[in-house]
């Protein structure tokens, strides 16, 4: 059986191929780019940030994750190197990309394999905005997750509504490109109407946009319990 690392720092190999693969994927890029796939630079979470989600889920002590969206693999291979170096008995990942094999051919996929992370990781390709539905359905409870997919302010709302359901009360869901209007506007409605909180400092020194300043990604830490606002009390959220 293959050694995992500890919170306690034990010995392991497992998050060190991992953290090669990352490196790799970093300095040479991903080993092809699909005719008419989106370019890597623009769609792949920078490693500083990549190296922020990790850090924050090792601090989370996280052992569930759901994924949306996966393409090139730069944030799936840091959240599947935080589970490792977790050391959850049984660790899940839980990715879905439904254009992973019809936009990307796979590649992420394959980079996740290589670095042997197939065995905790399980990729779905369908819309999230409907398999999110069936986990919530089920019962399915994770202690974090990270959203990357569609930017349409429609399919991030639904995500984070059906997030809100699947994460548990009191831990965290992760979002890249909250400098995007659709994204922060999805995102507004649950800060101003369903509790969740951004987590002060948690993904600090990431990538800012270079004109206004705001960061990239951000981290929101839902309320414990769930509340249940009444309709009636409804207000502007962006």
């Amino acid at each position: 059986m293959n050694a995992i690392v500890r919170p306690d720092g034990g010995a392991g190999e497992r998050p060190e191929r991992v953290a090669a693969v990352r490196r790799r994927l970093t300095e040479q890029g991903p080993p092809r780019s699909p005719d008419g796939a989106p370019d890597f630079a623009t769609v792949t979470l920078p490693e500083r940030d990549c190296d922020r989600v990790r850090d924050l889920l090792v601090h989370e002590a996280v052992g569930t994750v759901v994924e949306i969206g996966l393409a090139y693999a730069g944030s799936a291979l840091a959240i599947g190197e935080a589970l490792l170096r977790v050391g959850a008995p049984n660790p899940r990942h839980v990715v879905i990309d439904p254009f992973q094999y019809t936009a990307y051919d796979g590649v992420g996929w394959e980079l996740l394999c290589s670095a042997g992370l197939d065995d905790i990781a399980e990729l779905v390709t369908e819309p999230s905005q409907r398999f999110l539905a069936r986990l919530a359905d089920a019962g399915f409870v994770a202690d974090a997750a990270f959203v990357d997919g569609s930017h349409h302010f429609h399919n991030v709302f639904v995500d984070l509504h059906f997030l809100g359901e699947i994460v548990r009360p009191g831990d965290i869901v992760l979002l890249d490109d909250v400098w995007w209007p659709s994204v922060s506007a999805a995102v507004a409605y649950f800060e101003t109407h369903l509790g969740w909180r951004p987590v002060p400092g948690a993904l600090a020194g990431g990538t800012t946009d270079p004109v206004g300043g705001r960061p990239r990604t951000g981290a929101y830490r839902l309320p414990d319990p769930r509340p249940t606002p009444d309709f009636k009390d409804f207000r502007p959220f962006c």
